[in-house]
């Protein structure tokens, strides 16, 4: 396995103000609002009548007007009280038995693991309390392909190996009597009824190992540790939404909603027991303020308000987990370049691009990622041409690169008007009038001009005045979720079981340790 270490890592300041033009890109190509949602950027090279045909079309077919997607938020709105109701929702809303936010006091050393789509992360964070930096020691662990096809085994062994090896490598020593304590990230849809256990529901994100859903990670995890006689214990699993919410909170405390915008879509927010119907009977007090992981990336999977396209409904076809997932297969950055290849392949088949060139790269599928659309947008056109070149191995003319710019624009602007859409309806359902989104994933920190397209998106969702000198709710660049929330929510955890408050805590009378 190979590993990369990294150091020391401080919170950012967050910014209460509109982005600037000259942020979000740096090609001769200007940030363009929508009009009621449909891209009107200029072509920079002039395109043949066909080219430009087609891309009218496909700005019809892909525009999401603002009448849509306040049609698209009464619904979201609907399916997460229709989740806090009752269990098997297309809205899950997963009570994650982290109840409040942190008092920015929390410290102390721990270890955490975050399986992500690429790799795995291990961390030993350093807790100092708000006012100072935190320390980070990481190592990254390449996850195989192989592996998100494979066995349960094969996954636990690997997390469990690549945490020997972690402890090995920096000397890291628990005892049987004080083991370390571990923050598990696991950012798939998880049904806890405890804060250290966690039933997965299903794969995402590409993943279907056999043996996991529908069983306890925490458990399976904490099996193949055991055979390594490793001293680590599972203190707490944690959604990324929901450690990105505590992580930023940590620094900041207008943060209102934890969001990631990457390979997957989703929200965490925090909702009073009381508003829960679903737990009533865990004898909480109704005021407290409880951690939801709402997983709605399965947003409307019956197909009522989203504006599926041809190409939507060829993804869904094609993919691992059909009829799942319909929102996130709209919007978040795994499906993105899937969907602007599905396009580009149609038209190629039709004799419109590429015209007598052989491209076989075209048609293998997820060959393109969002990165390239971002490459297209916002690169020069030298760039964008060898993109082009290593990707599909062929040169394109500058009608096919300029038509591919705006092919891109399309795409992903729909994208982030759809990303505004659940967060307008958890404002919405708690009437939320400021504040900050804290967010994190590839689409939310590497697309220059995603920011500005959800803020546009979503002041048209909920009425913000034409002309405001800044935006009421922004996005900021999230803490560290995996690793920093994931400590600070391990930290909290324990904390609380010292105190002997085991609410929300299944194996808290095995472990309290020590300070």
């Amino acid at each position: 396995m190979t590993a990369l270490v990294a150091g020391m890592r401080s919170a950012g300041t967050a910014r209460n103000s509109k982005p600037k033009a000259e942020e979000m890109g740096h090609n001769e190509t200007e940030i363009v609002p929508t009009v009621n949602g449909k891209t009107r950027s200029k072509s920079i090279v002039p395109l043949p009548p066909v080219l430009e045909q087609e891309i009218q079309s496909l700005r019809d077919a892909f525009t999401i007007t603002t009448s849509t997607l306040k049609e698209i938020v009464n619904q979201f709105e609907k399916e997460l009280a229709d989740g806090l109701e009752k269990d098997f929702q297309n809205i899950a809303m997963y009570p994650t038995w982290v109840f409040g936010f942190p008092s920015g006091h929390e410290d102390g050393q721990f270890l955490t693991i975050d399986l992500g789509g690429t790799n795995l992360r291990v961390c030993w964070i350093t807790l100092k309390g708000k006012n100072h930096n935190t320390d980070i020691v990481q190592d990254m662990y390449k996850v195989p392909e192989e592996i998100k096809t494979g066995s349960a085994d094969q996954l636990w062994d690997l997390i469990a190996d690549a945490l020997m090896d972690f402890l090995e490598k920096h000397q890291l020593k628990g005892t049987e009597d004080e083991p370390l304590p571990l923050g598990f990230t696991f950012s798939y849809p998880v049904q806890q009824d405890y804060i250290d256990r966690g039933r997965l529901v299903t794969w995402t994100k590409g993943f279907n190992i056999e043996g996991v859903e529908q069983e306890d990670g925490v458990i399976q995890l904490g099996e193949a540790l055991a055979r390594r006689k490793l001293p680590v214990r599972i203190i707490a699993l944690i959604n990324d939404t929901v450690g990105a919410m505590i992580a930023s909170a940590y620094k900041d405390p207008e943060t209102i909603i934890g969001a990631i915008f990457g390979t997957g879509c989703n929200a965490a927010y925090m909702e009073d027991v009381g508003s829960v119907p679903k737990i009533s009977g865990s004898g909480l007090a109704a005021n407290l303020p409880l951690a939801i992981n709402c997983e709605y990336g399965a947003f409307d999977n019956s197909h009522r308000v989203l504006p599926r396209t041809k190409y939507d409904i060829g993804i869904d076809n094609e993919s691992v987990k059909p009829g799942e997932q319909a929102f996130e297969k709209m919007s978040a950055g795994l499906y993105l370049g899937e969907l602007f290849r599905l396009v580009l392949l149609d038209l190629y088949e039709r004799g419109i691009l590429f015209r007598g060139r052989d491209l076989p790269k075209l048609k293998e599928t997820y060959c393109m990622d969002t990165g390239f659309l971002s490459c297209l947008e916002n690169d020069p056109l030298d760039a964008r041409v060898a993109r082009y070149k290593e990707v599909l191995g062929c040169e394109p003319t500058q009608a096919e690169v300029e038509f591919s710019r705006l092919l891109a624009e399309v795409i992903a602007v729909r994208g982030a008007r759809l990303c505004a859409c659940g967060i307008a309806a958890i404002c919405k359902r708690k009437a939320i009038g400021s504040g900050h989104v804290a967010a994190d994933g590839s689409v939310a920190n590497k697309h220059p001009r995603f920011k500005a397209r959800w803020a546009e998106a979503l002041g048209e969702i909920l009425d913000w005045p034409v002309g405001r000198e800044c935006d009421p709710i922004t996005i900021t660049s999230a803490e560290d979720g995996s690793g920093i929330g994931a400590a600070i929510i391990t930290s909290m955890t324990m904390a609380n079981i010292r105190a002997g408050d085991l609410k929300g805590v299944r194996d808290g009378g095995q472990y309290i340790g020590k300070k």
